[in-house]
């Protein structure tokens, strides 16, 4: 399984770079031979912060069994999986530190793998990143988990991409209204538009992991089967889970 990291300067991303210095970081899991689809994964972090991001902070730590989840599903029909870890914990306000990082790294994606679709997978702060980073011409799909929206999160970027939001009932981080109601709002622009909401789970997806994870790589590798005509056989239950058409679902 190959896995190698680039700095958002353009070589490795080096442990011993300064704090103010240290640039996004993109990893990549391949694909077993020629990569026909990229899955690109966007951890969550705070409202306002410059620290940097390290690897050992749990929210790019939360998204390794996703990403790994994956890439175990996708990797022998083409798939590579990409995890980036932000520049800074923050989102900052108009800075949107991390929708920086994520057309740095979908830039990044496109040189190497030119043509081909990508799909988004975030959480909290990830999934509001993956929601604004929709609109670049790759984009096929985006999986936002708790994502961190509002009425103000735009609508546009989304549009004719397919899209399933997963909220916990339980979250007390990031508003499961919230996320309902862009669902609804962006329905009539989006390809597709489907909401799922978890039952008595929370914002960190400790709870039901599993249904997080089946219902992100379903959904995932879904979206990579239609646009790339690959025969793929998804988890039994993932149609059970997700119904088709289906605006909100309750697990």
């Amino acid at each position: 399984m190959a896995n190698s990291s680039i700095g958002k300067n353009g070589g490795p991303g080096p442990a011993e770079a300064s704090a103010a210095a240290r640039p996004a970081v993109l990893s990549a899991l391949a694909s077993a031979g020629p990569t026909l689809g990229v899955a690109l994964v966007l951890h969550g972090g705070k409202s306002q912060s410059r620290e940097p991001v390290e690897a050992r902070h749990l929210s790019p730590a939360r998204m390794v069994p996703f990403a790994r989840h994956l890439h175990r599903a996708g990797r022998k029909h083409g798939l590579a999986v990409y995890s980036l870890r932000n520049s800074v914990r923050g989102w900052n306000g108009p800075e949107m530190s991390p929708l920086r990082d994520a057309r740095w790294a979908l830039g990044h994606i496109q040189e190497q793998h030119p043509g081909v679709p990508v799909f988004l997978v975030g959480h909290s702060m990830g999934g509001l990143t993956a929601v604004c980073a929709a609109d670049h011409p790759a984009v096929e799909a985006v999986v936002a988990l708790a994502p961190w929206l509002s009425p103000a999160t735009p609508i546009s970027a989304v549009a004719n991409r397919k899209v399933l939001i997963v909220h916990g009932t339980n979250d007390r981080w990031t508003s499961p209204s919230a996320s309902l109601l862009f669902a609804r709002r962006a329905s009539a622009e989006a390809a597709s538009m489907q909401y799922v909401a978890l039952r008595g789970a929370g914002h960190f997806m400790l709870r039901k992991v599993r249904l997080w994870q089946t219902l992100t790589t379903g959904f995932v590798m879904k979206a990579f089967a239609e646009s790339t005509g690959t025969r793929i056989a998804l988890p039994g239950d993932f149609h059970r889970l997700l119904p088709e058409a289906a605006v909100q679902v309750t697990l």
